[in-house]
């Protein structure tokens, strides 16, 4: 018995070396996001990338990448290039810091006073976007472009 498992693991491992199997590797890639339409260039731009409906879109602190970007104060506009993510289903948050507090102000009613969006522009809706509405495959070198809501 223990000399047929030695044989078997045997066999495997001179197969593997004869037809070089080639060990599973990832797939990285670049992920652009352009964020437009900023009422100002005050603050900054922060984007989440997010690997799962947890935390998302408002716990940065879940996130998988968390960058912060200038706004030009010509176009309104921002990029965020997020190089080496790995293949999978993602979904981006961002929102307009404009008070450079590091999180999304809203009013008593809970409704944000701040620009916000999220990844595939779902629109504004009386809740906050979910990741279903938002994920998108990433696999090779993408931009997206997301639209603030005010």
């Amino acid at each position: 018995m223990v000399r047929t498992r030695f044989l078997a693991v045997l066999a495997l491992v001179v197969a593997a070396l004869i037809y070089r199997v080639p060990a599973q590797t990832s797939t990285n890639a670049t992920l652009t996001v352009r964020v437009i339409g900023a009422r100002n260039a005050k603050g900054k731009i922060r984007v989440a990338l997010f690997r799962s409906a947890e935390g998302f879109p408002g716990d940065a602190s879940k996130s998988f990448r968390l960058e912060n970007a200038p706004i030009d104060p010509k176009t309104l506009s921002s990029q965020v290039v997020l190089t080496d993510v790995p293949s999978g289903q993602y979904a981006v948050s961002v929102f307009h810091d404009e008070n450079l507090n590091e999180k999304l102000d809203k009013n008593f009613m809970g409704i944000p006073k701040e620009g916000y969006g999220a990844s595939n522009n779902p629109g504004r809706k009386m809740r906050a976007p979910t990741f279903e509405e938002a994920h998108f495959s990433h696999q090779t070198d993408q931009s997206l472009e997301i639209k603030l809501i005010y």
